[in-house]
């Protein structure tokens, strides 16, 4: 079998830099939904804001 990998066991640095990536990549898809919902929000209600701006 010459296509057989030799893959070395994950360090305990490896483990926890993978860790920190994927935390950060769903905190990064959290914060891009919250804005949307956020964006949305105002649109929806860009009149009323506008008529609290004049106040």
């Amino acid at each position: 079998m010459k296509d057989k990998r030799n893959l070395k066991k994950p360090t305990e640095n490896n483990k926890k830099e993978t860790t920190g990536f994927i935390n950060n990549s769903i905190k990064t898809k959290e914060q891009k939904e919250i804005e949307f919902l956020m964006d949305s929000v105002i649109y929806e209600n860009r009149e009323a804001l506008k008529e609290l701006a004049k106040q």
